[in-house]
């Protein structure tokens, strides 16, 4: 298996449940409170080691109480946490996530010390990139730095994955370095300009997305799975049924899960079967990096 560099962010989730989302301006009660482990970089390092990959965070945290938390819990799962610096007089990354009795939520991001990840941090880590096979990347740090690891990452012949969460417009230049986009349904509509909601408009989209130089679009469409475009082929995967808990980090449970068999060496039909199970695992759970799956649940799950 070869070795995954993960470039991203690293949060503190602060987690309410509600029985549904309130209106604008409107006040209501909520139940109980969580502070979890979460950041989309932070959550898709720890499901790759989880699920048996040998992966490497690189990112920033702030000063505060917060960050030895994030960065104890990544090193108690197995993460290298060599390349996550503190940064002096700047707070850690936080989310703010309520989740209603449908499991599903809404989130607002404060970045912190994640607007501090630069290019340099890249040159820094370059002896990590060039030993790895597949680099990792989302877009909660900021666009200039995903672009440079994109370019360093082509220059020493390492495979990209970008799941561009939050969705913001991405340059083509970027794209064409990228060997797999993963958005879900609102990332690709705003990558696209178009709604997205089922297999066929995300075939679309994924058409158009492949179009501007993509080698592999996967479009993540929660409980009905996955739909995946190559220059030879385009397949939907279904995934399984389960009670639906929490979708907090499911797509970042999906992006581990795809990362990890590709680095196996399964198929892309084979790893993305694989990762719409690790999806669905996680969304039986509370909370971000609480939710994420051991290979053996996953297996189970494609298995069964």
């Amino acid at each position: 298996m070869g070795r995954i560099v993960v470039v991203g962010s690293l949060n503190m989730d602060l987690v309410v449940r509600v029985d549904r989302m309130p209106a604008p301006g409107e006040t209501i009660r909520g139940h109980d409170f969580h502070t979890i482990p979460g950041g989309k970089g932070a959550n898709q390092a720890a499901a790759i080691s989880q699920l048996g990959g040998q992966v490497a965070m690189v990112g920033h945290v702030g000063d505060d109480a917060f960050g030895p938390q994030l960065v104890g819990n990544l090193q108690a799962r197995g993460v290298d946490t060599r390349y996550v610096s503190a940064v002096a007089g700047v707070a850690t990354g936080t989310a703010l996530i309520m989740v209603d009795s449908q499991g599903e939520n809404s989130i607002v991001i404060a970045p912190g010390a994640n607007a501090l990840v630069s290019p340099q941090d890249i040159d820094a880590c370059d002896d990590l990139l060039r030993q790895a096979e597949y680099l990792v990347l989302q877009c909660e740090i900021p666009l200039e730095t995903v672009s440079y690891a994109i370019r360093r990452a082509a220059q020493h012949g390492v495979r990209v994955v970008l799941n561009p969460d939050p969705a913001r417009d991405l340059p083509r230049e970027l794209l064409r370095g990228v060997h797999y986009l993963v958005p879900n349904e609102s990332e690709a509509e705003s990558l696209c300009g178009r709604k997205v909601y089922d297999a066929d408009t995300a075939r679309q989209a994924a058409r158009q997305l492949h179009a501007q130089g993509v080698p592999v679009v996967i479009i993540t469409l929660g409980s009905q799975g996955a739909l995946v475009l190559t220059d030879d082929e385009t397949f939907q995967m279904p995934a399984p049924q389960v009670r639906v808990v929490d979708t907090t980090a499911a797509g970042d449970a999906f992006v581990g899960g795809l990362v990890v068999s590709l680095s196996r060496g399964l198929s892309l039909r084979e790893a993305v079967r694989y990762a719409v199970c690790a999806g669905a695992v996680a969304v039986t759970r509370f909370g971000a990096q609480t939710s994420l799956p051991a290979h053996a649940e996953v297996q189970s799950l494609c298995d069964g």
